[in-house]
């Protein structure tokens, strides 16, 4: 697996578990963001591939798969992606479970349990940004930010204002 490197000085907007539903209010957010990550589950149907070019109008937008992401558009999202920002290696990955340990890694990004997480374990950073598509159970809905500078790798949970 290859890794793509960025250098950046602009926050990184970081989204999942869209579910067919984009909000505007979640595009508000994103607003200023150099680059776009979404951690998977995009979306089921066809239509739903237009979530990542909507996105991908206000920053470049990298994605990886979810296991609901199952129309013929998304068989071209990788599984798993490595990025390099500002010299963090960023790992995303939709299902923490399928993320394997021994990975170089900063940090690692994902979704699925539409949980929002914002933790750092054994000298990492694990960063969910919850669900911001379709209400799950009573979780809120959010999305995440973060900055990577040459002297902190920083995360946010927003919560998207509904």
């Amino acid at each position: 697996m290859t890794t793509e490197c960025f250098e950046l000085d602009a926050p990184i907007g970081v989204i999942a578990d869209t579910h067919g539903t984009l909000r505007d209010e979640a595009l508000t957010m994103l607003e200023g963001c150099g680059l776009i990550l979404h951690l998977g589950d995009v979306g089921s149907r066809d239509r739903d591939a237009a979530i990542l070019a909507r996105l991908g109008e206000l920053a470049p937008v990298h994605a990886v798969r979810g296991n609901v992401d199952t129309a013929d558009w998304a068989e071209r999202l990788p599984w798993h992606r490595d990025l390099t920002v500002n010299g963090w290696r960023l790992h995303l990955v939709h299902d923490i479970a399928d993320f394997a340990p021994e990975t170089p890694s900063d940090a690692v990004l994902h979704g699925h349990s539409h949980k929002a997480r914002n933790e750092w374990r054994d000298g990492r950073l694990l960063f969910n940004p919850g669900g911001a598509g379709r209400r799950r159970f009573t979780l809120p809905l959010t999305l995440g930010k973060l900055w990577a500078d040459a002297s902190a790798l920083r995360g946010a949970i927003l919560h998207l204002p509904l």
